[in-house]
């Protein structure tokens, strides 16, 4: 075994019995470098990752490859999700010399920790002679070296530049968004751009906000077909719930197999939104099913929740596939199922002896169907299958239980019990809510952002701007969905951490890492919104919302200065600002969400037929009394099986202040 072996990460850990030396990152490593004057070799991956994998047999594994590999450099691995700050430094610089990123990625760099050379996914043959090359040129041109590394520094700290605008803008911004997301929209298959296609939960929101708050019929019909497209295609899990990461094609029939909790969080957010919205059963079946997956599959005992599920899984005879899992034959299912019931399901999901993938079925309602909501029988033998496919070996589990991703989680967890009701969902949010504080949060207040169960439970890697960020927004709708202070004052605790530690008093804005924390070759802002939102729409949209709950003007002050530093990204890229244009949008609106939990009769319809967007915010402990006074435009407060309202007033009064403020 090589030093990865006293890691905790599983990815790291998947390498530990590589012939490479491998280094985790840190110290130790760039003092070899130095004491070698070699480069180092830093490979960034992630374990669910279907290319990390094949890169990892082709060449971490191999003898040959791996005699290179220790002659020639110090060799580093990153688990990306643990140490995100140094993958997005390096991946900027894969990008600026190619044009792309993606994982696994391998940078060569300098022992200062300086990037000269990158790129993604190489096979053995291009590897080894790459390997070759850098060697060739750290000894014999070091001047090319040189130039490379003055010339992605130069790139690295433009990047970080930036003038804030003068003043919040306004809501044209939003219409120019949604106005520049229909351009790249398929109108045929739903979603934008070509293949591959993501998600882009963030902007799909948007456009519902768009809808519910102005009206927008064609934002709505561009998010209610993305929706329906995604649900219908090979990238949600039919039989089980959830979705896998993204599709390969234009049409969402084949998926990357591996399921990102992230995913999860921000799928459930954006269909419980079209849940609510629509009323149609479709979408709240939709979140049922992910909501069941992720506490079946990806839930500690104690309540954190899991990173992921690999892409790859092994069949019957221990050979490891993408997506084996997932897939069937028809003889499969006629082995579990009865003639006419294998007859039934195959016509329904479209299964045949050619297969649409690699040989073998992925169940799908594709060619893309609005009727993806199977009847009564096929459920039935949906359920068969389900429980036929436990026998199989499942892909690997990544249990380690990040801070940030356990935040979008449970937002959207809290934020789906309230809106629909449901006590056991509540109960799953608040305990992992509290294994949160108590596991990730140290003694002196300070946040980790990584654990792990290697036997003895232990958290590691100081808490980024996104993970404190996404803890600020979970925990404001914790308290909201159950009416427990505490998790107004652990939002309070959190937000001001983020403050203290990261905000940028020169321009504004949350620097990634912490002010006393390690020191990388520049300190980035993390601006974008990508497959999660960026740090700091984050918490733009969590410092108004708390500042609504809490009426502390301070952080209704900070989001506006991170709108203002955002402003150029959401005009410029509005696609990779969707997150950010949504906290500009309850800034500028209030929120698109409309909560009436519990059975109100008359007054919910009432409530729902008058209701326009404003910034609901309130609640009240067990015995029903108030414990926190929200600022809206009427005065007017929806809690959690209860009604608040300041001042005192009956149900007829709050109807009619709703109607009366629009």
């Amino acid at each position: 075994m090589n030093r990865l072996s006293n890691e905790v990460s599983p990815y790291l850990r998947q390498h530990r019995d590589n012939p490479v030396d491998w280094y985790a990152w840190g110290e130790e490593a760039f003092a070899a470098a130095r004491e070698r004057g070699v480069p180092v070799l830093l490979s960034v991956g992630y374990s669910a990752c279907h290319w990390c994998h094949v890169m990892a047999h082709e060449c971490f594994e191999d003898e040959t490859v791996a005699r290179e590999m220790n002659a020639r450099f110090v060799n580093v691995k990153v688990d990306r999700e643990e140490r995100p700050d140094v993958d997005a430094v390096y991946m900027e610089a894969v990008q600026a010399l190619t044009g792309r990123g993606g994982w696994p990625m391998t940078v060569f760099l300098t022992p200062e920790g300086k990037p000269f050379y990158g790129g993604t996914y190489f096979p053995k043959p291009s590897f080894m002679q790459l390997m070759s090359a850098i060697t060739d040129v750290w000894q014999n041109r070091r001047h090319d070296v040189d130039t490379n590394v003055n010339a992605l520094m130069d790139a690295l700290s433009h990047s970080e530049v930036g003038t804030p605008a003068t003043s919040v803008p306004g809501a044209d911004l939003l219409d120019q968004a949604v106005g520049r997301l229909a351009e790249n929209f398929d109108r045929e298959w739903g979603g934008f751009g070509a293949a591959p296609k993501f998600p882009s939960t963030m902007n799909v929101d948007l456009l519902l906000r768009s809808w519910a708050t102005g009206g927008n019929t064609s934002a709505r019909d561009i998010a209610l077909h993305t929706l329906d497209a995604m649900a219908a295609g090979g990238m949600y899990d039919h039989l089980g719930g959830g979705f896998a990461r993204y599709s390969v094609d234009r049409q969402w029939l084949v998926p990357h197999f591996e399921k990102m909790l992230y995913d999860q969080a921000l799928l459930l957010r954006v269909y419980t939104h079209a849940a609510v919205t629509t009323g149609e059963p479709r979408f709240e079946r939709i979140v049922r099913a992910t909501i069941g997956y992720v506490l079946r599959d990806l839930t500690h005992p104690e309540g954190g929740f899991y990173s992921a599920e690999d892409a790859d899984s092994a069949d019957l005879d221990g050979h490891h596939h993408e997506g084996w899992f997932y897939t069937w034959t028809p003889r499969e299912i006629r082995d579990v199922l009865p003639a006419r019931d294998a007859d039934i399901i195959s016509e329904w999901f479209g299964v045949t002896e050619g297969g649409n993938f690699e040989g073998r079925n992925i169940l799908t309602r594709h060619p893309w169907r609005h009727d993806y909501v199977p009847p009564i029988q096929v459920q039935a033998a949906m359920a068969v299958l389900f429980e036929a496919r436990k026998s199989r070996p499942r892909p690997l589990l990544d249990n380690k239980v990040l801070t940030e991703w356990n935040g979008l989680m449970l937002s959207a967890l809290a934020e789906a019990a309230l809106l629909f009701g449901d006590d056991e969902w509540l109960a799953a949010a608040v305990r992992n809510g509290e294994f949160l504080v108590r596991e990730l949060r140290g003694p002196n207040g300070r946040w980790y952002r990584s654990w792990h169960d290697d036997g003895v439970p232990r958290a590691r890697h100081a808490a980024l701007a996104a993970d404190l960020a996404a803890l600020v927004d979970a925990f404001t709708r914790l308290g909201e969905a159950c009416g427990r202070n505490l998790w107004t004052k652990l939002a309070v605790e959190t937000a001001d951490q983020l403050l203290d530690n990261h905000w940028d008093p020169e321009l504004g804005g949350l620097f990634t890492t912490a002010n006393d924390a390690e020191r990388l070759v520049v300190r980035q802002k993390d601006l974008l919104d990508n497959a999660t939102p960026s740090a700091n729409s984050m918490a733009a949209g969590a410092f108004v919302r708390l500042a609504g709950l809490t009426g502390e003007v301070r952080f209704a002050n900070h989001a506006d200065r991170i709108l203002q530093l955002l402003d150029p990204v959401m005009r410029r890229a509005p696609s990779a600002a969707g997150n950010a244009l949504a906290a500009l949008h309850t800034r500028l609106v209030g929120t698109s969400e409309l909560v009436v939990p519990g059975d109100f009769g008359e007054f919910a319809a009432a409530v729902r037929r008058n209701w326009r967007p404003a910034l609901v915010v309130a609640w009240g402990d067990g015995d029903g009394s108030a414990l926190w006074q929200g600022r809206t435009a009427g005065n007017a407060y929806l809690c959690r099986g209860q009604v608040c309202m300041t001042p005192a007033a009956d149900v007829s009064t709050l109807v009619a202040q709703l109607s009366a403020n629009g």
